[in-house]
């Protein structure tokens, strides 16, 4: 877990790297995308969504998280628990904006169908909760722990070393 502002700051465009990727291409697939729209504009759709996503993540959700995740009473000497609190409000904050975020391009390209855009923003939420909280705790979480770990951890770690 990262501990200076350097580190957290790393952890968090990792963080959001790795969801913006996953969560981009499961709602091309929910919305039957896949195939549809070229390669040039999914890369264009990640690098905006992952511009959005990391100012959100690191200048407001990200603090707000936190703020709440570490307030609660639990035994914070836990790791897991840290953990699963911080996993939990910081993918609650985030799919609150980006599913407005994608309700905001699905209406501007006039592709919402017949639902009230509250409605839709809901189901939104739903569909991308529902994929975003597990996909965090079993493969995006563990995954850019570990590359953290490995690479900027051991790489500060060695730089004051010599």
């Amino acid at each position: 877990m990262p501990t200076t502002k350097k580190e957290n700051f790393y952890f968090g465009l990792m963080m959001c790297f790795g969801m913006v990727v996953f969560m981009t291409f499961y709602n091309l697939f929910t919305h039957g995308l896949i195939g549809t729209i070229s390669l040039n504009e999914i890369f264009t759709q990640l690098i905006l969504v992952f511009i959005i996503a990391s100012v959100l993540e690191l200048f407001i959700v990200g603090p707000v998280a936190k703020k709440i995740a570490l307030s609660l009473p639990f035994d914070k000497s836990k790791k897991v628990y840290v953990i699963l609190s911080l996993a939990f409000f910081m993918v609650s904050g985030m799919v609150l904006f980006m599913s407005l975020y994608g309700l905001g391009t699905a209406y501007f390209s006039d592709s919402l169908i017949g639902e009230s855009l509250l409605e839709s923003y809901f189901s939104l939420i739903f569909r991308n909760f529902i994929f975003a909280f597990p996909l965090q705790l079993i493969i995006v979480g563990p995954l850019v722990r570990y590359l953290f770990t490995k690479f900027v951890i051991d790489k500060i770690v060695k730089e004051s070393l010599s």
